[in-house]
């Protein structure tokens, strides 16, 4: 039996992804701040969830500790796991950025998807395949003015994909995929700063006005087709746009 954890699956993508992922016949569990109530109701002997705040690094941890991640993967024959749980804030220049907040982005963009990482490989030693995907971003390789804590975050997925590849580790697969410009809630908090917060703004205003978004369900669909083809891999840091 095929097992998958989605980070973030209240919403937005992280919803989509478990969605699709159900309809394939995959058990997921969802990790996220908020239940999921429909695919609760949808998939109640395949759907299972954790309430955890991602951005509490202690509490995350006091969970992996707990047990219930290996009892959850307990007779899988191949782990998913999709780091999709992130957020884009603080937005602007330095002198802008709450302290406090940057401590959160890192938590929740970079130190809970190393955390699971670790913990589901150390869990599934003999589990079959494992792949991992970290949910990326083009802003991980181009530096945009206002987005230095996102932009940061999403390197660092990029550059611990590239160095867990170089490990080797046996029946593991990881990559660090920039999944396109999705209309979620993420893209809906862009669009709400100031230019002097975030003066590509109107690049993402326009996307919207012209249907340029791809829709979550859409980009699910090809993300999971991604994660599950033989291609994915091969290359510890890709691009779902190809």
């Amino acid at each position: 039996m095929m097992k998958a954890i989605v980070t973030g699956s209240t919403r937005g993508l992280g919803a989509a992804l478990a969605a699709n992922l159900l309809a394939r016949g995959i058990t997921v569990l969802g990790l996220a701040r908020h239940r999921n109530a429909g695919l609760e109701r949808s998939h109640p002997d395949t759907f299972s969830q954790a309430e955890l705040d991602l951005s509490d690094s202690a509490a995350l941890g006091q969970w992996l500790a707990g047990g219930a991640l290996r009892r959850f993967l307990s007779g899988a024959s191949g782990v998913l796991l999709i780091n999709n749980a992130g957020t884009v804030k603080p937005v602007g220049p330095l002198d802008s950025q709450d302290p406090l907040a940057i401590a959160r982005a890192i938590a929740l963009n970079v130190s809970a998807p190393l955390m699971l990482s670790s913990a589901v490989v150390a869990a599934t030693g003999g589990a079959g395949e494992r792949r991992i995907v970290h949910v990326s971003s083009g802003a991980a390789r181009n530096a945009y003015a206002g987005w230095s804590v996102y932009c940061a975050t999403k390197a660092a997925l990029d550059h611990h994909a590239r160095a867990v590849a170089l490990d080797h580790t046996p029946a593991l697969r990881i990559c660090s995929l920039a999944p396109g410009v999705i209309d979620t809630d993420m893209q809906a908090d862009v669009r709400a700063v100031s230019l002097e917060q975030f003066p590509m703004r109107e690049k993402f205003d326009a996307l919207k006005r012209s249907g340029g978004l791809d829709a979550p369900a859409a980009c699910a669909r090809r993300l999971v087709d991604f994660l599950l083809s033989e291609r994915f891999g091969r290359e510890p840091v890709a691009d779902l746009r190809g």
